[in-house]
């Protein structure tokens, strides 16, 4: 009997996800502004057969931008620059529901999935950081339950943009003249609680029909918009059986919603650091933390969760007086979460917390073999469907994965041999959608203004 398979992305966080990344001798300090470096990333990644490059965004400086590289570049220019040099391998990119319009979304998304041939997804996310509001002219940013709600209205006017043209809508009659089926060409004409969008979309229906959804919400709100919408969730957990009950839940919650739990690819964070043997696995950790330096690492660990360095001892648990602090703490709720799973076990000091990724996602270090390991295991016990990988420096930490570990997943029959397939949806075994406007009569799409004159401009 064939094992399931699983899928693979990369997150790219600037020069790698360990906080010494940018300073150690095969890091890139200005990766993070460079498209080059982000080229390179996206043809290891193609190497190793991967399903997409993930990319995060942030709408405000850094924290400490003294310390470290941030996200700085749109997402969507990287992926305009990786898709030139790549054929095969996906792209997802982060774009938020709180500081942009649908319409804007809809058509840079789909200007992507064109220019790549149908290899975009788009990451849905909200904005928690309060800082970003007084970059769009605002004092605070909205409350939880209505980014969400304006999220949901959000992504439905966005599929509708990108539904607004039938497959068939072009015609490209050079004869008679005819470019297009214009009764094929469909005004949205949503009126809402956030937006008033008339549509239709300038651009033709994309490759993959829509776009692939992504969303990385932990939250009750999170968690029902993955639910409705999602077709891959990135999620963030510590141990195996808070895993296990949120891939139940978010897939129960899509067959609430009539979908097919089988078509949401839930993909927890990873963390890894692998060499050859388990031995020098840890010895590159070593050298890294070596770099950042045990002051640095406390504090990036603390500013991850709104503490103050000061109160926390590496060799003590968190003091419990902190959890509520970190609880209210307004950072991505699966981070928070998963940090008060361990901060709650009080046999874990700080110590133990940041060597287990420390607030973020789980790290492992270790051999190829122990890699495949623990993602074998979380895929067969009902935990993930793949995961979002993250190495410790950019390239050769992504580099080390494909050479080691890929290869042993594929001996193991857990992961392809060859992309079957040029699509993201592909990838990821996705039906390509119909228009929802697929066969509706001509009357019901843009609106005659009774003078024979088509009232849509394209």
């Amino acid at each position: 009997m064939s094992k399931k398979q699983m899928h693979i992305n990369v997150n790219i966080l600037s020069s790698g996800s360990h906080g010494a990344s940018w300073r150690a001798n095969e890091g890139n300090p200005l990766g993070y502004i460079q498209i080059e470096h982000y080229q390179e990333i996206a043809k290891v990644a193609e190497r190793g057969l991967l399903d997409a490059v993930f990319l995060a965004d942030a709408l405000a400086i850094s924290f400490n931008p003294g310390t470290h590289p941030s996200w700085a570049l749109d997402p969507a220019v990287i992926v305009a620059g990786m898709a030139a040099v790549t054929s095969r391998i996906g792209f997802i990119a982060t774009a938020s529901t709180t500081f942009s319009h649908p319409y804007n979304i809809a058509r840079s998304f789909s200007s992507l999935d064109h220019i790549s041939h149908g290899r975009v997804g788009w990451n849905v996310v909200t904005t928690y950081d309060e800082r970003a509001a007084g970059n769009f002219g605002e004092l605070h940013l909205p409350q939880h339950a209505d980014r969400y709600a304006r999220a949901a209205e959000f992504v439905d006017v966005v599929q509708g943009l990108w539904d607004s043209w039938e497959d068939d809508a072009l015609i490209l009659d050079r004869s008679s003249g005819r470019f297009a089926d214009t009764g094929k060409i469909h005004a949205i004409n949503h009126a809402g609680t956030h937006f008033t969008v008339s549509g239709p979309l300038q651009i033709p229906r994309s490759p993959q029909g829509r776009p692939v959804l992504v969303q990385a919400g932990s939250s009750e709100q999170g968690r029902d918009l993955a639910a409705r919408y999602a077709e891959a969730v990135f999620s963030v957990q510590q141990d195996l059986a808070q895993a296990k009950s949120y891939y139940a839940d978010v897939k129960q919650r899509a067959a609430r919603y009539g979908r097919n739990p089988d078509q949401i690819s839930i993909l927890p964070g990873l963390f890894v650091i692998v060499a050859a043997t388990e031995e020098e696995a840890r010895q590159r950790r070593k050298a890294l933390d070596e770099i950042a330096g045990e002051d640095s690492v406390l504090a990036r660990f603390a500013g991850q969760l709104g503490l103050d360095p000061a109160d926390l001892d590496l060799d003590r648990p968190i003091p419990e007086r902190l959890l509520p602090i970190i609880n209210n703490y307004m950072g991505t709720r699966g981070f928070v979460e998963a940090t008060l799973s361990l901060a709650r076990n009080r046999s874990l000091t700080v110590r133990d917390i940041i060597a287990r990724g420390g607030g973020a996602h789980r790290l492992v270090v270790g051999s190829p073999q122990q890699i495949a390991d623990t993602m074998e295991q979380w895929v067969a016990e009902g935990a993930a469907d793949g995961f979002n990988i993250m190495c410790d420096v950019f390239p050769s930490g992504l580099a080390a994965f494909v050479d080691l570990v890929i290869p042993e997943l594929q001996k193991r029959g857990l992961f392809r041999r060859e992309y079957t397939g040029g699509t993201l949806r592909d990838h990821y075994g996705l039906p390509r959608p119909a228009s929802r406007f697929a066969g509706k009569a001509a009357g019901e799409g843009p609106e005659d203004n009774g003078n024979g004159l088509w009232e849509v401009a394209l």
